[in-house]
């Protein structure tokens, strides 16, 4: 640790601030994952509400000022444990226990979770010079990270206000989920929409003329769901992702679904209750089609061109950023080639894939030479998953994910344990890896010293298998109960668990005329991927998203319906207060999600201590 004045920022309390803020962020991401496969970047949420609680401790205290080098520690910490459900935590380990009915306990959990992201450390900090020194690749993510710790620093009156609207925001959603949870059931309205009227629908063993049901709007998932956290999310997400999630939603649940049922293809559920869990074994083959060919149609095309994107509404050209920093009196520090000294990086990248290869044979059977096989790939995909993140800003972790359990599926047919757990070492480095870069380019913007950043990743890494895996355990005890429910949709998980069905089984087990709408989605991902990379960029930001159209067939439409809302809500802010809109409305949407993610980890809690 550096001394108590020393501007480098790796101090005992910016290290302890970041395990603490990890700690509490964390399950946000294990819950949201959950929920709907996505995580939030809690970098920009780590440096404000470290730099208003440590403001508050200067002044009512007597406390050091906080300083700017120690926020980067802070955040570097931070989100390297938010970032750790990439490590599978929310897709091929609970795939597994539906797949087989394994289940790790608590310190077996967390020890595979931290070597599988202890791979994505050792990736980043060889890769660090070649990405953001030699080719200068933006890394979005990191670029607004950077400009937002500069701006609090240098107008603490700013930052204090973004923090009361994100804390509002929480108080908010997690108190609207605790009075859910414990106090009385919110009302779900179904909506009136077209397409939702009722439908007749056969009833298992008896003829359609002698017994129906109809598909009304509450049982097809067309309703107005109190979660906030949904809102939060669609704000952040943006208004084509939003839009695409209702488009989705609409084909899947009020065109594809009522045909389903027609078609005795789907059995009716019971009416007044929601048909999602017997619509989703159907409804998800076509979605995770359409999300994967997408996804790896969009990574290749990535990759075979040396055309920069233009980083995402939100964040700035990484070189004027860096520009004025140094105006500012901030120097980028990239000097070295490595992020530590060679001797520690080899050490450290021998240890962890030792550890990666034992684990994976002791934990699942899995040969030494197959579990080599990963720790290679895991290192030639993080490259890529790193070099695509640092170009859009979009982690392509659903794609990088397919690829590796394609790869592993080709080396051992049949076997869906080598088919997961290999491929989740390498998917869970890349997702890692490209979380890391973001920081590091942060740090590089701020003239930070990105060997004190891996120490810090390191702190984070350890924190967030610990926290993350507890936090998984407590909300989801019974994995073949709860997943791929109206409650837990789990579309990671479905998409995982689908590939290595198909990989295991081939594709007879598929539901009837899942082929075929298969085969569309697989043309219409394609499609759209190939027109989205040569449309020009006003005709592009109009284009459905293909991976949102496909998620939107995996979770329920409520879930779409509210992000849609959010979406709609920020974009109209962005259009008509622009300026309040670029200063407050991540922080309250941040808020959103961490209020009920919260809410929802400690009524888990509470629930598992009473029974």
């Amino acid at each position: 640790m550096t001394s108590r004045d020393d501007p480098r920022g790796l101090t005992l309390r910016s290290i302890t601030t970041g395990i603490v803020l990890g700690a509490l962020l964390t399950p946000c991401n294990v819950y949201s994952g959950l929920k709907i496969g996505w995580s939030f970047n809690m970098s920009i949420t780590a440096s404000l509400i470290a730099f208003a609680f440590w403001r508050l401790a200067e002044d009512f205290v007597g406390t050091r000022p906080w300083h700017l080098q120690e926020n980067v520690m802070n955040q570097t910490t931070a989100s390297s444990a938010a970032s750790i459900i990439s490590g599978g935590l929310v897709a091929p380990i609970p795939a597994l226990t539906l797949v087989t009915g394994q289940q790790l306990s608590w310190p077996i959990l967390s020890l595979w979770v931290f070597a599988v992201s202890a791979l994505g450390i050792v990736v980043a900090m060889v890769m660090r010079h070649q990405m953001l020194v030699r080719e200068d690749l933006v890394f979005p993510a990191g670029v607004a990270t950077a400009e937002t710790v500069s701006k609090i620093h240098g107008r603490g009156r700013e930052a204090a206000e973004r923090v009361r609207k994100l804390a509002f925001a929480a108080l908010l959603s997690g108190g609207l989920k605790l009075i859910d949870e414990f106090v009385t059931r919110l009302p779900r309205w179904p909506l009136p929409v077209p397409g939702s009227m009722p439908v007749p629908v056969p009833v298992p063993g008896s003829g359609v003329a002698a017994g129906s049901v109809t598909a009304s709007a509450k049982e097809l998932g067309f309703v107005i769901d109190p979660s906030l956290l949904m809102v939060g999310f669609g704000a952040i997400i943006g208004l084509r992702t939003g839009l695409s999630l209702l488009a989705g939603a609409v084909l899947a649940w009020l065109v594809i679904a009522p045909w389903l049922l027609a078609r005795g293809w789907v059995a009716a559920g019971e009416p007044g209750l929601s048909w999602f869990a017997a619509l989703v074994e159907w409804l998800l083959w076509p979605g995770v089609t359409l999300m994967t060919v997408a996804s790896l149609t969009s990574l290749v095309l990535a990759l075979g061109s040396r055309r920069k994107r233009a980083p995402p509404a939100g964040a700035r050209d990484a070189a004027s950023s860096q520009a004025r920093m140094i105006a500012a009196g901030i120097e980028a520090d990239d000097s070295g080639r490595l992020s530590v000294s060679l001797p520690v990086f080899v050490v450290s990248a021998i240890a962890v894939t030792a550890l990666a290869v034992y684990l994976q044979a002791w934990l699942f059977g899995i040969p030494p030479w197959a579990g080599v096989i990963a720790v290679v790939l895991a290192y030639g995909l993080a490259v890529v998953a790193a070099r695509v993140v640092g170009e859009t800003g979009i982690p392509p972790i659903g794609a990088i994910g397919k690829v590796s359990q394609l790869s592993m599926g080709l080396t051992s047919p049949g076997n869906p344990v080598i088919n997961l757990m290999g491929a989740n070492v390498t998917g869970g480095a890349a997702g890692q890896c490209g979380d890391l870069l973001d920081d590091l380019r942060c740090g590089q913007l701020l003239g930070s010293q990105a060997g004190l950043q891996v120490i810090a990743q390191a702190f984070g890494v350890v924190t967030g298998s610990l926290v993350g895996s507890l936090a998984y355990l407590v909300l989801i005890p019974d994995p073949a109960a709860m997943l791929l429910t109206e409650q837990w949709p789990a579309p990671a998980v479905a998409t995982w668990k689908a590939v290595a069905e198909v990989m295991a089984a081939g594709v007879d087990g598929l539901p009837p005329g899942c082929l075929a709408a298969m085969a569309i989605a697989a043309a219409v991902g394609l499609g759209l991927a190939l027109f989205e990379r040569r449309a020009s960029p006003a005709l592009a930001r109009w284009l459905p998203s293909a991976p949102a159209l496909g998620l939107a067939f995996v979770i329920p439409a409520s879930i779409s319906l509210a992000m849609a809302f959010g979406a709609v809500l920020a974009a109209l802010a962005n259009r008509f207060v622009p300026s309040w809109a670029g200063r407050f409305v991540l922080a309250i949407a941040a808020g959103l999600v961490a209020g009920e993610s919260l809410a929802g980890i400690a009524a888990a809690m509470l629930a598992f201590a009473g029974g």
